[in-house]
């Protein structure tokens, strides 16, 4: 599995559509996501799964509004449920030798049974191979996308608290998960990470703590208010963290990037992190939320990619429904072997 910032052919989304996961926002969400596809395509195409006609019409409507350049754009029609491609759309893989592109297909049980509506969502990578061809393992095991981060050299990180739950695979232990890990993504390394954030309802995916933003550094998300609820958990993290080393047992280097602070109201607190961003060809998508925060988190993840342009994308009301870019995204690896570093 190559690592986020490695050049992409494309990146895949779904078109926001459903009330039941944006009350009265899906509006709005719409906005976020016309943002985020015309930033996206700058530097890469952008395959787009809506769920109609009508709906493929309404969009190009949007996107000509912004005087878009819509040649990279690729819409797929599906039946498909909601907008958290990442977590039930294939995982992409590389051969390195050859550069052939395959996809990994996991099993999706909408985070632990939690969301019964949502659990056809399993099938859309087998759609995807109908339509595209690609040569697909298919694991037979439950893993989302976003519950991994890898550095594309062999190491990846989780948290205990999500794959050793036992609403996912509850007869494997950690050797057996770093075997399946090993078999179909390449992973040499398993850094396990203890727990989530608050409101996270995905038992505590990674994408929301800790990236890898190249082979040795990884930014941890850090709470400085001690009172705050995820105090000790980000901690705990970031210690872990910094005794952690990469595939060949060279320390990390470990960047803190601040929190958003509090982030919800009377439905409970949100998922909010910055640690969601997500790494396109030109550009990097980082959720912002209105704190004094923000231009920090901006300025620390730029720093690690000055030759991208990073666009923060608000989303307060993108993650009401518990995720943020990150979540909504998957990469799709360019498959030439001369696009890897």
């Amino acid at each position: 599995m190559p690592a986020e910032w490695e050049k992409h052919d494309a990146t895949w989304l779904a078109w926001p559509y459903d009330p039941t996961t944006f009350p009265d926002r899906v509006g709005k969400i719409e906005d976020v996501y016309v943002r985020i596809i015309c930033s996206l395509l700058k530097g890469e195409d952008v395959n787009l799964v809506v769920k109609d006609e009508s709906t493929q019409e309404k969009v190009l409507g949007k996107l000509k509004e912004e005087r878009t350049e819509l040649g990279r754009l690729h819409i797929h029609i599906f039946d498909y449920a909601d907008v958290w491609f990442r977590d039930y759309g294939p995982i992409f893989v590389t051969n390195r030798l050859t550069g052939k592109l395959a996809m990994t297909k996991w099993r999706f049980n909408a985070w632990g049974g939690k969301y019964e509506n949502l659990m056809k969502d399993d099938r859309i990578p087998y759609l995807i191979n109908e339509e595209r061809g690609i040569e697909c393992f298919e694991t037979g095991w439950i893993l989302e996308g976003g519950s991994i981060d890898v550095n594309g050299k062999g190491t990846l990180l989780t948290t205990e608290r999500c794959l050793l739950n036992p609403n996912r695979n509850s007869q494997l232990g950690k050797k057996a998960i770093e075997k399946l890990l090993a078999e179909y993504l390449g992973v040499q390394h398993v850094i396990w990470l203890r727990d989530g954030i608050k409101g996270d309802d995905t038992d505590g995916h990674v994408d929301d703590i800790a990236r890898f933003v190249n082979p040795t550094t990884v930014l941890c998300a850090s709470e400085d208010d001690k009172k705050d609820e995820n105090y000790v958990i980000l901690k705990e993290d970031h210690d872990i963290l910094s005794k952690a080393t990469d595939q060949d047992g060279n320390r990390l280097k470990v960047i803190g990037l601040p929190m958003p602070g509090l982030v919800g109201g009377e439905e409970g607190r949100l998922p909010a992190s910055y640690a969601n961003f997500y790494i396109g060809n030109k550009v990097v998508l980082v959720p912002v939320f209105g704190h004094p925060n923000d231009r920090v988190a901006l300025e620390t993840i730029g720093r690690q990619f000055p030759s991208r342009e990073v666009v923060g994308i608000p989303c307060n009301d993108l993650v009401y429904g518990l995720g943020a870019i990150h979540c909504i995204t998957q990469q799709e690896p360019s498959p030439s072997p001369s696009s890897l570093p």
